[in-house]
This record gives structure tokens, C-alpha cells and sequence, in this order.
């Protein structure tokens, strides 16, 4: 059922024209009965004048018809002495009363009277199919308004079912209408008593999710933040043990690398929450992306220089309407990335082109790739290739690409990896709009948010 208004049309106009077929052929049965019995009094009314009518007994000139009806006389005798142009000189009518005969090629309605007074013998007849046909005619003229009038029904059906469907159109436009964060009741007002358990389990619903998600915000939040604290001391402690067993003591090296390894998966944790496009108070501005390209290399050159890589920009200005931190954030975390899982003494480039409508981000390496059945995977939460045990020896947290997609979807832009240049490495790229149709909803970035991160 595709559109329940066509439904409901339908529906009720073939039970109208069921109704009013049922209510014709009754009316059409009964005024046919009713038709007939006016005709056949017609009939037994000229009889009567017939048979009173004076007439010599022999030589009484034929009587003209319209040869829809004619007539015997006969005398007390049983001699026809008159009759109409067209009646045959044999009985017309074979019994008593009123019958069905056949003559000149029509079926006739015939009545033989008897005037018991002057012993006359009346037989009359009218033609079957004009009495019919004159009957259809008149009944008809009734019945055809009523097929008539079925357009003018079913404009009116359409209209009353669009006005009882009205609430349910308000509630689709309201529900179309609220932003992906909005978890608020729904009201429609003096909404139908039909309506209303779908409204409240609508509301039910939505109450249902805004639990739900503010549960996983709470804990997400809650949890990272209380890391930090057992976090840090336990790197206090480190530093503690360092100085009483020596800085090359591999127990300690290997424990303050898991913890480091720990501390930087809760900042990840943090940055995957607060960038979630449905909660980040993003505030919009008019950005280079070359320009924060260069801090963003500048604030990790260090990671380079300490793997002996090569770390170019290229291209033009590509100013674009974003949030600084978060495009910074989604920055560091792509050449992090690229970073990472590049041999010592590799290259990496970050390609900057603007177009009329896009400004294109491309940050390219010359490491190993990563297979096409996973550059969808990729971007999952949590998700590592190769799990923990990554070719590449190098920790992480399969987090940093999950956050960069949520960037791109804050900013409405497109993200996506291929195989880089001369076909081998990885390249990520992130098209920009230009300009944002219509701006996220603005809000202040306090730096105690983000904590040191920022």
C-alpha cells in the first residue's frame, strides 16, 4: 500500500458505487414492476372505452394506429366487426386476461376483456420492447446522476481524508524537521485520538535514545576524565623508579611506553566524543588550510626528524569556512598516521588544491598501503589492521581515523583512501566545500574543554 490516502479513496468510493449499484438494481427492479403496472392499466382503461363504443354490426372502417398499439372488437357473436390498421384478422391474444403474444414480427402485451353488458370482445396489445424502452428511459434519467456525481464524490472524499490526515502530515514535517541532536517531545497540538499512541510512542521513543545517549556521553566523558588522574600519578611513579633503577631498565622502559600508549587512548577517547558532529559546539571562520598545514607540520616536525622523513606541502591557500581546532586535530591526525606507518627515511606530502566548488586536502605517504578490502574498516572505531599486532610494531588505538571522519562530516566534506603515487603508500583525501550552505550552529571553544589537548 503505497499512499494511504489513495487507499482510503478508493476504498470508499468502490463501496459508494457498490452501495448505489445494489440500490439502482433494486430501484430499477422495482420501478420496472411499477412501470408495468401503470402500462398494463393504460391498457385495461382503453379497453373499457373500446368496448362501450356504439358500432354498427357490419362495415366499421378500420381505426388508425401508430403500430405500437392495436386492437380487436369483436361482437356478441364472436365476430370481429373493428380494429385497428395494423391488427391481424386472428386472435391477438390466446387467453383471458393480460399475456404475451408474438405478431407482425414484435412480442406484444395483449389483454382480452369481456363486457359482460353488451357482449363485446376486447383485445388490445402494445408492443413489448417500446414499453421497455420507454420505462429504461425514465428510470435511467434517475440512475444517471448518481454515476455522474461520483467524480464530484470522490474530489470531495480526497479533500475530507487530506483534512483528517492533516495531523499526520504535521507530525512527518515535524519529525523532518528536528536536527539530528534534537531528542525533544513532539507536539502537534489537538491532535486525533487515532493519532495519539503513535505520538507517545514517537516521544517514548525519542526519550528512549536521549537516555541512552546521554548514558554514553556520561560514561565516555566520565571515564576518560577519571583515567587521567590514576594516569598521571602512575607516571609520577615512573619517574620515581627511573631514578632508583636507572633509565635503562627495559621493565620500566616497556611499562612506560604501555602507559603512554594508555594516556594517548584516552585523548583519543575525549577527541572522539567532543567531535561527534552532533555535539561539537563548532565555531565556523574563514580558514587557510596552507596555513594551518604548515603549524600543524611545524608542531610535529620533531616525529619526522626523529624517523629521517621527508615531509613536503604543496599547493595554494584553499581557504575554507571550518572550526581551526577540529581541522587542526583532523591535521595531526593524518600526519600522525602517515607518520607512523612509514619506513624510516620516507616521504610524506600534503597536497592542497582548490577547485571552483572544493577545496582538496591530500596527505600522501610512500609506506606500505593497506589493502583495498579494508580502507572501509578503517575508519570503525577501535579498528587497527592487523589488530595490535601490526606489522608496522607501532601502538595505536584505531581511533584517529574515526575522528578525522567525524571532522569531515562536521564540516560536510568527503573523506577517502587510495593507493599513493606510483602505486604504492596511502593516500587520504578530504574535499572541502568552498563555502558551507548554512553554517553549523556556532559556539565558543573554551580551552578548558579540551583540556591540554588543545
Amino acid at each position: 500500500m503505497s499512499s494511504l490516502r489513495r487507499f482510503l479513496l478508493v476504498s470508499l468510493l468502490s463501496a459508494l458505487m457498490l452501495v448505489n449499484f445494489i440500490a439502482a438494481l433494486h430501484g430499477y427492479r422495482a420501478s420496472m414492476a411499477e412501470a408495468e403496472n401503470l402500462f398494463d392499466q393504460k391498457l385495461k382503461a382503453m379497453a373499457l372505452q373500446l368496448s362501450s363504443v356504439p358500432l354498427r354490426t357490419t362495415n366499421n372502417a378500420p381505426a388508425p394506429d401508430d403500430e405500437n398499439m392495436v386492437f380487436q372488437l369483436f361482437n356478441a357473436d364472436g365476430k370481429l366487426v373493428w380494429h385497428s390498421v395494423h391488427a391481424p384478422d386472428q386472435y391477438i391474444a390466446a387467453n383471458e386476461g393480460f399475456s404475451e403474444n408474438n405478431f407482425n414480427g414484435y412480442r406484444w402485451r395483449t389483454l382480452s376483456y369481456f363486457n359482460f353488458v353488451n357482449g363485446h370482445r376486447i383485445m388490445i396489445a402494445e408492443r413489448v420492447d417500446l414499453r421497455y424502452r420507454l420505462a429504461e428511459s425514465v428510470i435511467l434519467e434517475s440512475i444517471i446522476p448518481v454515476v455522474v456525481v461520483l467524480p464530484v464524490a470522490g474530489l470531495l472524499i480526497w479533500l475530507i481524508i487530506g483534512r483528517g490526515l492533516k495531523s499526520l502530515a504535521i507530525l512527518a514535517r515535524i519529525l523532518r524537521g528536528k536536527a539530528a541532536d534534537d531528542l525533544s517531545a513532539v507536539d502537534v497540538g489537538q491532535a486525533p485520538n487515532e493519532l495519539m499512541p503513535v505520538i507517545e510512542s514517537v516521544n517514548s521513543m525519542l526519550r528512549r535514545l536521549a537516555a541512552s545517549f546521554e548514558r554514553e556521553r556520561r560514561f565516555s566523558a566520565d571515564a576518560a576524565h577519571e583515567l587521567r588522574t590514576p594516569i598521571s600519578a602512575i607516571k609520577i611513579h615512573l619517574h620515581n623508579l627511573r631514578d632508583e633503577y636507572g633509565q635503562d631498565n627495559e621493565s620500566l622502559l616497556s611499562l612506560e611506553r604501555d602507559v603512554d600508549r594508555l594516556a594517548h587512548l584516552v585523548e583519543q577517547m575525549l577527541l572522539l566524543h567532543r567531535t561527534t558532529p552532533d555535539h561539537y559546539p563548532a565555531k565556523f571562520e574563514r580558514i587557510s588550510l596552507a596555513a594551518l598545514a604548515r603549524e600543524v607540520i611545524a608542531e610535529r616536525y620533531q616525529d619526522f626528524v626523529s624517523k629521517d622523513q621527508i615531509i613536503e606541502l604543496l599547493g595554494n591557500d584553499g581557504e575554507v569556512d571550518g572550526d581551526r581546532f577540529a581541522i587542526g586535530i583532523l591535521l595531526q591526525n593524518l600526519l600522525t598516521n602517515a607518520s607512523k606507518y612509514t619506513q624510516r627515511g620516507g616521504a610524506i606530502q600534503v597536497k592542497i588544491e582548490a577547485f571552483e566548488n572544493r577545496v582538496r586536502l591530500v596527505v600522501v605517504d610512500n609506506g606500505p598501503g593497506i589493502s583495498a578490502d579494508v580502507k572501509e574498516r578503517v575508519f570503525e572505531r577501535f579498528y587497527r589492521v592487523g589488530g595490535d599486532r601490526h606489522s608496522s610494531g607501532v601502538s595505536g588505538c584505531g581511533l584517529g581515523l574515526s575522528i578525522a571522519e567525524h571532522i569531515a562530516e562536521l564540516h560536510s566534506a568527503s573523506i577517502s583512501m587510495a593507493t599513493g603515487d606510483n602505486g604504492c603508500g596511502l593516500a587520504v583525501t578530504v574535499d572541502f566545500p568552498t563555502t558551507l550552505i548554512a553554517l553549523k550552529a556556532s559556539g565558543n571553544l573554551a580551552l578548558e574543554q579540551f583540556g591540554e589537548k588543545r
